[in-house]
């Protein structure tokens, strides 16, 4: 284990535990925020296949 390594893990426990600068995210909040950006992405996905598959049946219908 490198010292920068053990720092950084000195550095979260404090955070995590309420001791660190304001705005510092915990590990708990970290892993929602990697969570909820993954279903963002997710949705905006789904989101461009309706939107294509909606414009598809429209031109098919007006045919």
């Amino acid at each position: 284990m490198s010292p920068e390594g053990l720092r950084g893990w000195v550095k979260q426990a404090k955070i995590d535990r309420g001791e660190g600068p304001a705005g510092a995210l915990t590990t708990a909040e970290r892993e929602e925020l990697v969570r909820l950006r993954r279903q963002v992405r997710e949705q905006e996905a789904t989101i461009e296949v309706l939107g294509k598959a909606t414009a598809f049946f429209a031109q098919d219908k007006m045919r």
